[in-house]
C-alpha cells in the first residue's frame, strides 16, 4: 500500500498542533500528517489542508511574504484534494472587509463581510460567534459522508463568507442571520467551523477528507 501524504499548510495564522493531531486520529495506516510552509512539499502532496484563524491582512501578508507560498496554495486547491478551515476559508475569496479591506485570493468570487454591518444583522446575538451550532448541508458532498444534516460543529467568527455564486455554497447556518458555513466546488471543500473542536462530526468530516480522491 502506497504512502500518502498530507500537508498542513503553515503560514503562522493556524491551530496547527490540534489540526494535526485529529487528523493523526482519524487518518488510515498508509496516510504521513505533514506541517510545512514549504511550496514544493505543499505542491508535492497528495491533498492539502488549510487552516487558519486571526485576521484577514496578516494572513495574506504571510501567505505573500513567504516566497513560492501563495502559488503553491492556489496549485493545490485546483489540483488536488484541498480543505479550507476558518480563516483557511475566508481567504479563498476576492476580498474581506477586514482590516478596512484586503485583497484575498480570487479563488472564489466574492466577500468576506461583517456580521454587526449586515442591514438584516440581529444584534441581540453577540460577536464574535463563538461555540457550538447547526450546519444545514445545502449539497451533497463526499466531506459530508455519515455526518447527520444539522450537527453542530464548533465556530469562532466575526466575518463570514458571502460567495457571488450560491451554487457553491456546500451548508449554511443561522447566526443573526443565515450565511454560508461551507463551500465546495472542484476539489476544494471550505468549512467556517473548526473541525478539529467539533467532537464526532468534526472528526468524521476530516476523516471523510483523508479518504476523498476530489471526485464528487
Amino acid at each position: 500500500m502506497s504512502l500518502r501524504e498530507i500537508v498542513v499548510v503553515d503560514y503562522g495564522m493556524g491551530n496547527l498542533r490540534s489540526v494535526k493531531q485529529a487528523l493523526l486520529h482519524v487518518a488510515p495506516a498508509n496516510t504521513r500528517i505533514s506541517v510545512s510552509e514549504n511550496p514544493t512539499q505543499i505542491t508535492n502532496a497528495d491533498a492539502v489542508v488549510f487552516p487558519g484563524q486571526g485576521a484577514a491582512k496578516a494572513c495574506m501578508n504571510a501567505l505573500n511574504n513567504i516566497e513560492g507560498l501563495r502559488e503553491s496554495v492556489l496549485t493545490a486547491a485546483q489540483q488536488k484534494p484541498f480543505l479550507g478551515i476558518c480563516m483557511g476559508m475566508q481567504v479563498l475569496m476576492s476580498h474581506s472587509a477586514e482590516n478596512g479591506g484586503v485583497p484575498c485570493l480570487d479563488l472564489f468570487k466574492g466577500d468576506v463581510l461583517a456580521f454587526a454591518d449586515q442591514l438584516n444583522w440581529n444584534p441581540a446575538h453577540k460577536i464574535p460567534q463563538m461555540g457550538w451550532n447547526q450546519i444545514t448541508q445545502t449539497l451533497q458532498h463526499p466531506l459530508w459522508h455519515n455526518i447527520e444534516n444539522k450537527s453542530r460543529f464548533y465556530f469562532v467568527h466575526s466575518y463570514f463568507v458571502k460567495p457571488s455564486d450560491n451554487g457553491i455554497t456546500a451548508g449554511s447556518t443561522e447566526f443573526g442571520l443565515n450565511y454560508t458555513s461551507a463551500i465546495a466546488q472542484g476539489k476544494v471543500f471550505a468549512i467556517q467551523a473548526h473541525p478539529e473542536k467539533s467532537a464526532d462530526a468534526g472528526l468524521q468530516l476530516l476523516r471523510n477528507f483523508c479518504a476523498w480522491n476530489g471526485q464528487l
